[in-house]
């Protein structure tokens, strides 16, 4: 392990790699059942689904044993927030313009995500996507970090737990639990969700307090430890209070992978003929609007945790930032032959990276479990979502500290970083609000008289950015 991961290096040791990996899995490991939820339009059950569902789990490990033996860093990969619900949008819509099945129309998508996985990989190669990382200039990149750690938050308060009830739904807990007047009217507006409500936030904060509290005494995990006790929490809730059972879902669950159905449905079932049909000029249009948000979501989340955790030199860059990028243009394309949408590194690793991962063994760690949720899938969906909010809480908040290295004196850095720590939660996107960054950045310094100051590599990128927001849809 040592020659392998060089963790005295890293100044970290097997136990905390693992940990770290186990604490990025708990963060993450919704995933593994809403990307083909979101990829099948929730028919769960399908052979369909069972095949993006295996997808899932392989290509992620894919990508992150990739970052472990290659790039040797601690974050993570699975199929991109964002990215699968506009795989689905896009999918639909080849349905309705070609007349083909949905099941044929996805296969047709998948050849997209294939296309844009081997063009990430030739870019990676050639150190071009390392040359558009360095690109953003020191301001963008300061604010990526803190940016994140608001969408972090956002994350945990806002969508991360969303309830039904006979009221509709979903029901957030920053929105309508936070958000109402009155408990009465929160109440009133949930309906039978409410008592549910009520045990979420509980869980979530004493889960934060836990990690906070573990913390502040130097206990080493205290991320995980804290999301147990949330979890514990929870069930115990639902069992005494809500009079439910919460391990209800393991009684008729199956242990067994469904490999057949993916085999049938997904596996190298690459739909060239249908994606022909779709007209080269969409096609197009959609290759390079997956790559530019997949691109600047993946150096965003890698440029903002690496900065967490103290990975970047004096110059603000990443060491081996072209292994890493590399790790998920090879997850994509083990996703398209597999079955899913566009893999990308997860913001959820800086969860991990909170709890001293600091080498590729964490990915490793986190890769293996993925693999595992083959067999053990239900295990993985009886973790509270409330539970990983008290984690995504706690992590973004430390993240923000960032902020302390922005020059506020000077406005061509501050300007820049307070849109990008809007845009990031609101839009979901990592790469929409370094996108809006860059654009605000560059027509600053033309106006200021300072337009040699802007490289011409983020002239073009601010370019295709405008582009990206006003011309395609």
């Amino acid at each position: 392990m040592e020659k392998l991961f060089k963790l005295k290096e890293n100044g970290t040791t097997v136990r905390t790699e693992i940990i770290a990996g186990l604490t990025t899995f708990m963060t993450m490991a919704y995933i593994i059942a809403l990307n083909p939820n979101l990829l099948t339009n929730f028919d769960t059950g399908s052979s369909l689904w069972n095949g993006v569902f295996m997808a899932t789990c392989i290509a992620s490990a894919v990508g992150m044993f990739v970052m472990a033996f290659v790039a040797n860093k601690p974050f993570a990969m699975a199929p991109g927030m964002g990215l699968n619900s506009f795989f689905a949008i896009v999918v639909t819509n080849i349905t309705a313009l070609t007349g083909m099945s949905y099941l044929a129309s996805f296969q047709a998508a998948l050849c997209i995500i294939l296309v844009e996985g081997i063009l990430f990989i030739i870019l990676s190669v050639f150190n071009i996507r390392e040359q558009i990382v360095d690109a953003i200039p020191l301001g963008v990149r300061l604010g990526i970090s803190p940016a994140i750690g608001l969408m972090l938050m956002n994350i945990g308060f806002g969508s991360n737990v969303g309830l039904y009830s006979e009221n509709g739904g979903p029901f957030y807990v920053m929105r309508d639990f936070f958000g109402a007047l009155t408990p009465k009217v929160a109440s009133d507006q949930m309906g039978s969700a409410y008592a549910e409500m009520v045990l979420t936030v509980v869980t979530m904060f004493i889960g934060l307090f836990v990690i906070v509290v573990l913390n502040h005494k130097g206990i080493r995990g205290c991320v995980l430890l804290g999301m147990l006790v949330a979890s514990v929490i929870n069930w115990v809730g639902k069992a005494v209070f809500l009079h439910t059972n919460p391990f209800a879902s393991l009684a008729n669950a199956s242990f067994i992978p469904p490999v057949k159905d993916m085999a049938e449905t997904t596996l190298f079932k690459l739909n060239f003929s249908g994606l022909v049909d779709v007209g080269w000029f969409t096609v197009i249009t959609l290759i390079i609007t997956f790559c530019i948000i997949d691109m600047f979501d993946t150096i965003g989340t890698l440029v903002g945790t690496a900065s967490r955790a103290g990975m970047l030199d004096k110059n603000g860059k990443m060491p081996q930032m072209r292994e890493a990028l590399l790790a998920d243009a090879i997850g994509t394309v083990a996703g398209s032959v597999t079955g899913t949408s566009t893999v990308t590194t997860f913001v959820e690793s800086a969860a991990g990276v909170e709890a001293g991962g600091r080498t590729g063994l964490t990915a490793l760690t986190t890769g293996l479990l993925f693999l595992a949720c083959m067999f053990l899938s239900p295990i993985a969906a009886i973790i509270p979502a409330a539970a990983t909010s008290s984690a995504l809480i706690y992590v973004g908040v430390l993240m923000l500290s960032g902020l302390k290295n922005v020059n506020f004196s000077d406005l061509n850095q501050v300007v820049p970083v307070a849109v990008m720590l809007i845009a990031m939660p609101i839009s979901g996107s990592i790469g929409h609000g370094i996108g809006l960054g860059l654009i605000i950045y560059t027509v600053m310094k033309v106006f200021t008289g300072k337009a040699k100051e802007v490289s011409v590599l983020t002239y073009v990128i601010s370019a295709l950015f405008l582009i990206k927001f006003f011309l395609v849809a």
